[in-house]
């Protein structure tokens, strides 16, 4: 953790909603004249498109039919590590696009499925941000959490997670239900594993919950709407914050635990605003008075 250098970082799964909150984080840091660099944690994957697809039929001819992303065998996470420790030493580092489909091929000059090259981050910035699969992650090598001062996850419920990435891998990669199907369950040991603990050293988490059956996730042929859904709010630490105000501000909000609000869906935006702003802001004065 870093006065003058401080770290935020998000952690979820691929299509959990990290996008979303990264879009209200850039409303916050533009409206409140923050200036941050961001790094995607896919920059950090350990092969591209392409590489991937062999390293897998390698572990599978091994005998390892459960090699994924959320692995740290598949990352750079020593090299994700020694980024966030070196910015918030130096407010330095260097990262890297994935570019996932022909829009951002087209944007970056390179193939789908592959990286752009090592670029180091802009001088002067107020702040960085992380957004991807392993901001808290620990394993007997590394500790990427200790290195953020504030640290966000956003998970939806594990049906909900599925039907989510079943129709986005559906509707703009073209696979299959069963091929998703098929990648949901080579991926779970290392969501167990690797996933769930991040959710545990998270200072805040936003879990999504639809209110509509999605007891069979495989079948399910829409997405639960935001108005169809609720939102569990957990807080790690409760102290220092006004569960008064925020359950007065948002409305139809209730508190079910001494450390969680339960939002509706659709209030989101607002809750992250409320909550997320005179965080950030405490962060930014910090550094602006250490300097």
């Amino acid at each position: 953790m870093s006065t003058k250098h401080p770290i935020i970082s998000v952690t979820g799964s691929s299509g959990a909603g990290t996008t979303s909150v990264r879009k209200t984080f850039e409303q916050i840091f533009r409206r409140e004249k923050v200036k941050a660099v961001f790094i995607e944690g896919d920059a950090f994957h350990r092969y591209d498109r392409l590489e991937m697809r062999k390293a897998m039929a390698e572990a599978g001819a091994k005998g390892d039919h459960h090699f994924s992303h959320f692995g740290p065998e598949a990352n750079l996470l020593e090299e994700l590590q020694n980024v966030f420790q070196h910015y918030g030493e130096s407010g330095q580092g260097h990262t890297r696009h994935y570019i996932h489909d022909t829009a951002e091929a087209e944007q970056f000059g390179t193939a789908a499925g592959t990286f752009t090259k090592w670029e180091p981050f802009p001088e002067e910035t107020d702040l960085l941000f992380y957004e991807g699969l392993h901001g808290c992650v620990a394993t007997e090598k590394i500790n990427i959490g200790k290195h953020a001062d504030l640290k966000i996850g956003v998970v939806p419920v594990i049906n909900l997670e599925w039907i989510q990435k079943i129709h986005r891998d559906g509707s703009t990669r073209g696979y299959s239900a069963e091929a998703v199907t098929d990648t949901i369950l080579r991926r779970m040991p290392d969501y167990v594993r690797y996933m769930c603990p991040q959710f545990t050293q998270t200072d805040i988490n936003f879990q999504r919950i639809p209110t509509v059956d999605t007891s069979n996730p495989f079948i399910a042929r829409w997405i639960p709407t935001p108005d169809e859904s609720m939102v569990v709010i957990r807080f790690r630490n409760p102290q220092g914050f006004d569960f008064c105000y925020l359950i007065s501000m948002i409305q139809n909000s209730f508190m079910s635990r001494p450390n969680s609000i339960v939002i509706p869906g659709g209030k989101l935006d607002l809750a992250m605003q409320l909550i997320l702003t005179p965080l950030i802001l405490q962060l930014v004065e910090r550094k602006r008075r250490a300097s």
